[in-house]
């Protein structure tokens, strides 16, 4: 248990909340010292982003059970505003910025400076340009929000929080999205805003990250804290704080399995994609691969690489302008004009947005698993309720997705379990070839390996894999071969054996395309 001399900003007591059916927090206690970096750890549905609701006033006051003390007075906060007043400030794993907007629009957005009964847009943009430099982005404030990257816009929301005087800033899951570079400018950030007094609270299920950065790392699970350990004294690394989420250690992250790889069935030859608004820009370059029945492929490449255009714009010609290439499926040609001539010719697509793309967030559970080929248990267009309830059990047992009844809303569940009724969707169509874009993203690493289970027992049935990832210890992990792309081509082709994070790196950094 982590000790300090160091003053106390902020005190959760016995925080219980409820919510039907379900009791999310548990007399969850949680301490955090003034001008440190705390981080919250546990798996998916331990409760983490449900306690910053309740610390933030998402969840007002009344709506659970339990004291706040915030600067040593207590805290009832009705909403987030009242919370933002007193200097708590949250940033969500779904920014919340407005595309259409400019920078210092969203910057100041409901709190801007007025001369007279008029906004002083003058006022404004200057503030803009000192906060900007702050967090150390140099964009043009007048820039709309949707021409810059997802790891500026994330500096942007700090941004607004520096306006807002933070003297609590908590982050939920801020790199998730976020490519090496951009992770650690945010991670430099926060050190920074360290040394200026300013306190944080850190999600993240990226334990390389958390062990870097945080001071203390909270410990949930299943509702309830667990401990509280001091980084330095306890001597905390990645397997320690492993055992206290799962409650036991996790021998292997990337379950093995012995794979029995046939003949390819699958090639893409020469493909290239115009990018939908810009028709000087190739997003997909000549493009040409292979996967064999039975075998999991990985595809690198940094942020912005191409991978997902690739993989969209095969899924149906889903992303973008197609110029040119060929799809070829055990050795005979077919055409993928549209979704649909994709999901018939046997391909299904993980999107790595399953909040955006992979699930309608108002259906229930067993309404998104089967929609994707609903005449699979259809007849004369009609869906047989019955055929439908039965089938989403059968995936729910066998993928242990955790919920009471297949009629809750996918709202409802925790990210991994929402990624796993994803799976389940795609896995209804029966496909002979799965993408998976970031399969992983935002999930913890107890369902991660659950994940990799489900792709190795897809892969043992006879099913290709396309496994587009960030992280390349998990490509390692998973793939049996890996090709790397480069500003929308295909440089390099390696087995697993060959590649480690170095050569992939190599690769996904150069223009020099491997010779054939």
């Amino acid at each position: 248990m982590a000790q300090s001399s160091e003053p106390t900003i902020l005190e959760m007591r016995s925080i219980t909340k409820e919510f039907p059916g379900v009791k999310a927090l548990e007399n969850v206690s949680l301490t955090v010292r003034a001008g440190e970096i705390h981080a919250i750890c546990g798996e998916n549905g331990a409760g983490k982003s449900t306690l910053m609701k309740v610390l933030s006033g998402v969840y007002p006051y009344g709506s659970y059970t339990g004291e706040i003390f915030f600067q040593g007075a207590e805290s009832r906060f009705s909403n987030i505003r009242q919370s933002e007043n007193a200097g708590i400030v949250i940033i969500h794993q779904e920014l919340a910025l407005i595309p259409l907007l400019s920078i210092t629009e969203n910057i100041f957005l409901g709190n801007e400076p007025r001369k007279g009964f008029a906004i002083d847009w003058i006022e404004a943009k200057r503030r803009a340009i000192e906060l900007l430099a702050r967090v150390g982005l140099d964009d043009d404030p007048d820039t709309l929000v949707k021409d810059i990257g997802v790891g500026k816009q994330q500096l942007v929301e700090i941004a607004k929080a520096l306006n807002k005087s933070v003297k609590l800033l908590i982050l939920d899951e801020p790199t998730a999205a976020l490519n090496e570079s951009d992770s650690q400018h945010l991670l430099d950030l926060l050190r920074g805003l360290k040394g200026r007094g300013i306190t944080s609270i850190m999600i993240s299920h990226k334990l390389n990250e958390i062990e870097a950065i945080a001071d203390e790392i909270t410990i949930l699970r299943d509702g309830k804290t667990i401990e509280t350990l001091d980084v330095a004294k306890d001597g905390v690394d990645e397997d320690r704080i492993i055992r206290g989420m799962v409650g036991r250690v996790l021998e292997n992250r990337f379950p093995k399995r012995n794979a029995k790889i046939g003949e390819v069935f699958f090639e893409v030859k020469n493909w290239t994609v115009q990018h939908p608004h810009s028709a000087d820009r190739l997003v997909v370059k000549n493009s040409s691969f292979t996967v064999r029945r039975g075998e999991v492929v990985g595809f690198a490449g940094l942020m912005g690489a191409g991978r997902t255009e690739l993989a969209m714009s095969l899924f149906g010609r889903s992303y973008g302008n197609f110029i040119s290439g060929q799809v070829f499926k055990d050795g005979k040609e077919i055409r993928l004009r549209n979704v649909d001539e994709a999901i018939d010719q046997g391909l299904a697509y993980v999107s790595e947005d399953r909040k955006a793309l992979g699930l309608n967030l108002l259906d229930d559970i067993k309404t998104s698993i089967t929609a994707a080929k609903l005449s699979k248990i259809s007849k004369l267009d009609v869906v047989n309720k019955v055929e439908e309830y039965n089938v989403s059990e059968k995936f729910r047992k066998s993928l242990r997705i955790k919920t009471p009844t297949v009629d809750e809303g996918v709202n409802k569940l925790s990210g991994g379990n929402q990624q796993k009724v994803v799976l389940a969707k795609w896995m209804f169509t029966d496909p002979d070839l799965l993408i998976l874009d970031e399969p992983t993203r935002g999930i913890d690493v107890g369902a991660k390996t659950e994940i990799y289970g489900i792709i190795n027992d897809l892969a043992a049935s006879g099913k290709g894999i396309i496994m587009i990832s960030s992280e390349l210890p998990e490509l390692l992990g998973v793939s049996d071969r890996i090709y790397t792309i480069f500003e929308g081509a295909i440089t390099n082709e390696m087995t697993a054996e060959q590649a480690n994070p170095e050569s992939l790196m190599r690769s996904m950094t150069s223009s020099n395309k491997k010779a054939s």
